[in-house]
Order: structure tokens, then C-alpha cells, then sequence
């Protein structure tokens, strides 16, 4: 098997399903897919870490048809993270201009963007992400880039994404089990949004929804800027769940109904239509009306619809969307997922997002399933063409809470 310097891979540890994808630069800033591996997941709930042996056991299968399918061996990856302990909070940072003639540096930028991030979060939680939206020197905002520049003050607007530090250290700990490092951990609807998006969704105003097994996950750009992201703990699986109850069978057959006869909206569904009841204890295999199949999955994903909505309302982003809501994930595979969708957002423009500027195995990942897959495998090779050294895999996260607790103690004592 090959070893490629430069070939990248992207682990998507979801609540129902576990995928790499090895993919290399390509041309025009397309990436060149060269295989694809998956596996069922059967460790994690709600995007947590539930049971590190299945995990390990899922990531493994997941990886070796990887390797397979790519003829490339596999030692690191680029690992997506969500859950409901997921949390996105802008930050502004101050400093003063440091050098002599005035001239912001590169050093002015780091040191503003640290200052955002010293934010107050409890000491089981860690920053994820630092995600630049705005700078502003001397009071004028609207600067992209502000090396060079002159002034006597510099500001950042700054994207924080926290997450629990245990989440988080499970997570590398099963990547770790398997045999591989983890060179960074992504923010899932950030890698999402990376393989579905293009420059003029994310410039007008853009909301992209990533509907997976565990969570549903979102993002919002406007001015190509990250405004606002979050996790919900809803998704796929609590449809399969409600199918199971509802209709009193095993979730795995609920699992199987779903996929093979879901429908999102029951107006799109004619009175004839029909679908096998597996038999149960007393009752044999029968046909019934599949409005009553779709009534349970169009509740469930109008709620999840509808509180993502309110909670992009609360925060005060539903007045600059200008192209509207891509849909991502497996569950927005769903038959009208996208008309549902367009009924609750008041008729925007709706589109269902596969991964895009992709070459080679395209077939292999032309599907929203694969979209966060492909997202971070895209962000690897941006954050090693930015000659970035892996964060993981070189540092102790129990260290990084001691540190922090030690600091807690002693400014309570010297307060106190």
C-alpha cells in the first residue's frame, strides 16, 4: 500500500454512521477524491462518545476500506466534532499597534484574535475555533486583512466555538485506539459548509442546515464571514425513534421504513399510496396507508426545521440571508425535505447541498451524506498549505484543565 505525502483524510464520526474520505489537492482549488470508506457507528449518542470500544471498532472498519479503496495507508486524520455541548459566541479583541512606524504585523493579528478568545468558559470546556469575521483599526471596520496597514489600534471581531474538553478528548482517544493521530478537530457544519458552499451563498447571506443521525448542526455566512453557528440535539435517529414507537416495531426495521419510504410532507402524498407493515407479536406483515408514515417523520422534522429557524431568528440573522438555506446531511435526504423546508423558512430558496469542486472518485461522495467528510478532508489541505502544525496529537487536554483549575484556585485565593 502507498504512501502519499500529500493525500489527506477526512473522519466523519457521526451518531449513525462513521466515513473517511482520502482526498488529495487538485486543480483550481478542487480537491481530488482518491477513496472513500464508511461503517455503521454504534458508539456515540447525540454526536458523544458513548462506548470507546464500538467506537474504535467502527473507526477501524470505517479506515480499512478507506485504505482499500485509495491504496493509501492511513496514520492521521482531520476529525469533524458537534453535539450538544457545542457552543458559538462572537468575541471582540483589542491591542494596541506595537511596532515603532505603526505598521500592524503579522504578530498585531495573532495577538488580537488571542484576545478575543479570553473569553470566560468554565474550565470543562475548551475553544474549538477561532474564526475571524471583522478587523477594525482605529475605529474603521470592514477590513479583511489588515497587514500593512497603519494605525494606533486593532480590533477583531472573532467567532468563538467552545466544546466540552471530555467530548473532545474521547473522541481523539478512539482516533488514537485505532492507531492513527488527529492533526486538528473541526467544528462539523464548518466542514459542512466548506464542501457545499460557494462564494456568492456565503457573500449574500447564506444558511446552511446539516441534518445528520445524532444532532443537526448549522451555520449562517454573510459578507463571506462565519456569523453564527450551533448544535441542536435532534435529528435522524429521533425519527427513527418516533417511527419505532409509533408503529410498535424494532427501530432497525423503523431505520429501514424511513429510508426506503420517507416522506417529509404529508401534502406530497397520495391516499392510495401505501407501505409493508413488518408484522408483530399477533399480527402478520400488512399494507398500510404511507400518510401515516409520513405524518410521524413530517412532526419531527417540521420541529427540527422550525427551531432551527427560531433559534437563527433569536440570535438576529433572519434579515440578512439573501440566497437562502442549503440542506445537508443524510437526513435531508428525505423525500421533499426541500419543500418542507421552503414552507417553514417563508419560501426561501431551498437547495439540497452535495459536496462540490470535487474530481476523481466523484461518485463515491456525490451525496449530502458525504459532505462533512469531504469538508474536512478540504479543510486538511488548507490548514497544511498554511504550513500548520497538528494541535491534537501534541498536546495533553487534562493538562490544559489542570493549568486552567490551578489559575481558577488562585485567583479565588487571591481575591479572596
Amino acid at each position: 500500500m502507498a504512501q502519499r505525502k500529500n493525500a489527506v483524510v477526512g473522519l466523519d464520526v457521526g451518531t449513525t454512521k462513521i466515513c473517511a474520505v482520502v482526498a488529495e489537492p487538485g486543480t483550481n482549488g478542487d480537491i481530488n477524491i482518491l477513496g472513500t470508506g464508511s461503517a455503521p457507528s454504534k458508539g456515540l449518542k447525540k454526536g458523544v462518545v458513548v462506548d470507546i470500544d464500538s467506537t474504535v471498532d467502527s473507526i477501524d472498519r470505517a479506515i480499512e476500506d478507506a485504505e482499500s479503496a485509495s491504496g493509501v495507508e492511513i496514520y492521521s486524520v482531520f476529525v469533524g466534532i458537534a453535539g450538544g455541548h457545542i457552543q458559538g459566541k462572537n468575541s471582540r479583541g483589542v491591542v494596541p499597534i506595537s511596532s515603532e512606524n505603526n505598521e500592524i504585523t503579522q504578530d498585531d493579528v495573532d495577538h488580537v484574535i488571542h484576545a478575543a478568545k479570553a473569553i470566560n468558559i468554565p474550565i470543562d470546556r475548551e475553544i474549538i475555533h477561532a474564526i475571524p469575521q471583522d478587523y477594525i483599526v482605529d475605529g474603521k471596520p470592514g477590513i479583511k486583512n489588515p497587514v500593512g496597514l497603519c494605525g494606533m489600534r486593532l480590533e477583531a471581531d472573532v467567532h468563538v466555538v467552545t466544546g466540552a474538553v471530555m467530548s473532545a478528548h474521547n473522541i481523539v482517544k478512539c482516533i488514537n485506539t485505532a492507531g492513527m493521530q488527529v492533526e486538528d478537530i473541526v467544528l462539523q457544519p464548518l466542514a459542512s459548509s466548506l464542501a457545499t458552499l460557494n462564494m456568492v451563498e456565503k457573500d449574500s447571506g447564506v444558511i446552511m442546515i446539516d441534518i445528520g443521525g445524532g444532532t443537526t448542526d448549522y451555520i449562517i455566512y454573510n459578507d463571506n464571514i462565519v456569523c453564527h453557528s450551533d448544535v441542536l440535539s435532534l435529528g435522524g435517529d429521533d425519527i427513527t425513534s418516533d417511527i419505532a414507537k409509533v408503529l410498535r416495531i424494532p427501530r432497525v426495521r423503523a431505520e429501514e421504513l424511513k429510508r426506503e419510504y420517507g416522506c417529509a410532507l404529508m401534502s406530497n402524498v397520495e391516499e392510495r399510496d401505501t407501505f409493508p407493515l413488518p408484522a408483530t407479536v399477533g399480527s402478520p406483515e400488512r399494507d398500510e396507508p404511507l400518510q401515516t408514515l409520513t405524518e410521524i417523520i413530517e412532526y419531527r422534522m417540521r420541529e427540527i426545521l422550525s427551531i432551527s429557524k427560531e433559534e437563527i431568528q433569536r440570535e438576529g440573522f433572519g434579515d440578512i440571508i439573501g440566497s437562502g438555506v442549503v440542506l445537508s446531511g443524510g437526513t435531508s435526504m428525505l423525500r421533499f425535505c426541500d419543500d418542507l423546508a421552503s414552507d417553514i423558512f417563508n419560501n426561501m430558496n431551498i437547495r439540497i447541498g452535495s459536496p462540490r469542486g470535487i474530481t476523481g472518485d466523484v461518485g463515491a461522495v456525490d451525496t449530502p451524506i458525504y459532505a462533512t467528510g469531504v469538508g474536512l478532508a478540504k479543510y486538511g489541505i488548507d490548514f497544511r498549505n498554511k504550513g500548520r502544525e497538528p494541535r491534537i496529537s501534541k498536546r495533553n487536554m487534562f493538562k490544559d484543565i489542570l493549568a486552567r483549575m490551578q489559575l481558577w484556585v488562585k485567583d479565588r485565593v487571591r481575591k479572596s
